[in-house]
């Protein structure tokens, strides 16, 4: 049946007006849509600009920040990308440096910029790992020599995102320990779960009764010594004295006890500390050699990434930290990190590291290789290892 225009009601719509409404909607609908969408993207591209506002806000409000939970989230992540690839090993390592160092020790280093490094940032949480986690007592101590190469050791090894060390050092178990485990715990920094706390002091290696102390507190700590020609090592530790009292005796007249008959005074500190085997025998009352590493200050020099290798197969730590951090500064006579992205300068020890040496008559160089090769022997067969100091 047929129906006209007059079958609809008047206050009804014809068909045609329906359509042009309905396509009127629609059209609305479609433009909606897409101006949605181009917002989402335009904010999706600059995802820095709340970020920013986020973290003054933070910082206005006193370092009010995310959870512990994100923290942790993102310290996987890291973990993650270190076992895709060199690349993101390279990046997560560099990052990981530039979060706690000259942490404190700010008298040895060079300062660097602690910002996100290779072109990679830590957003979108932007979180300082520091700021969460727990102190804890450390696991693992660099416990000597002096002028061995503890502080190059120690800045090579946080590089790596599971280790967290003190700047400077503690002296606790040689001078301050009346002050009480709990004291030593507060100079710690804080760690997440798998991180492994530091500190280095290279006197403990000398000093007879830390062995008990440390044992005390740990029976299952890892030891680590950085060990280095004794003669060079002696000659090294009079330089460093001398540059703060220039008006000590001569090398020569502090290293014989009588220059006639060529007795070495083996009270001289400088001297002492080189008597490696002595030493070591005080502390195999404690802790068996497997718990304690012997580095060759003269291979972390030659070979960084190798005797860095070590160091981390003996903490239980994945091998991060490679040559390609390393390059040799001509001018200290030591390798350094490289530079990274966004820093001027590249990670070197301070200028109090790698002064030139006096020089020592032969003779009594000779005279001290003399003494110390019985003493390098024995340690060369306690340790397992050929160092090459009397080759």
């Amino acid at each position: 049946m047929e129906c006209s225009l007059s079958c609809y009601p008047s206050d009804f719509p014809s068909p045609a007006a329906f359509r042009k409404k309905l396509l009127l909607l629609f059209t609305m609908l479609l433009l909606w849509v897409y101006i949605f969408y181009s917002c989402t993207a335009l904010c999706l591209s600059v995802p820095s600009l709340g970020q920013e506002e986020h973290g003054a806000a933070r910082h206005r409000s006193g370092g009010a920040g995310i959870s512990e939970l994100k923290a942790k989230l993102l310290l996987r992540g890291q973990r993650q990308e270190a076992e895709d690839g060199p690349l993101a090993r390279d990046e997560l390592a560099f990052r990981s440096a530039s979060r706690d160092l000259l942490q404190e020790d700010t008298i040895e280093l060079t300062e660097e910029s602690p910002t996100a490094l290779s072109g990679h940032s830590l957003k979108p949480f932007d979180v300082n790992l520091s700021s969460y986690g727990a102190k804890k007592l450390p696991q693992a101590i660099i416990i000597g020599v002096k002028k061995g190469g503890t502080r190059a050791l120690l800045e090579f090894l946080r590089v790596h995102p599971d280790i967290r060390a003190v700047g400077a050092e503690p002296h606790f178990f040689d001078r301050h320990y009346d002050k009480g485990m709990a004291w030593y715990k507060d100079l710690m920094p804080k760690t997440l779960d798998g991180q492994i706390t530091m500190e280095k002091t290279p006197s403990y290696f000398v000093t007879k009764e830390v062995a008990a102390r440390i044992y005390a507190m740990s029976k299952d700590a890892k030891l680590i010594v950085v060990v280095r020609d004794p003669v060079t090592r002696a000659i090294s530790d009079y330089t460093q004295t001398l540059s703060k009292k220039p008006d000590i005796p001569s090398f020569e007249s502090l290293t014989f006890k009588n220059r006639t008959t060529g007795l070495i005074d083996t009270s001289w500190s400088a001297i002492q500390i080189g008597i490696y085997a002595k030493h070591l025998e005080n502390w195999l009352q404690y802790f068996p050699m497997h718990q304690i590493l012997f580095v060759s200050g003269e291979r972390l020099i030659s070979d960084p990434a190798g005797e860095l290798g070590k160091v981390q197969d003996f903490l239980g730590l994945k091998r991060i930290i490679t040559d390609k951090h390393f390059y040799f500064n001509k001018t200290k006579g030591f390798p350094c990190l490289k530079k990274p992205e966004g820093s001027s300068k590249p990670h070197c020890l301070g200028k109090t590291k790698g002064r030139t040496h006096p020089n020592i008559d032969p003779e009594v160089v000779q005279r001290l290789r003399d003494f110390y090769r019985p003493f390098n022997m024995k340690f060369y067969q306690m340790t397992g290892q050929n160092f090459g100091w009397d080759n």
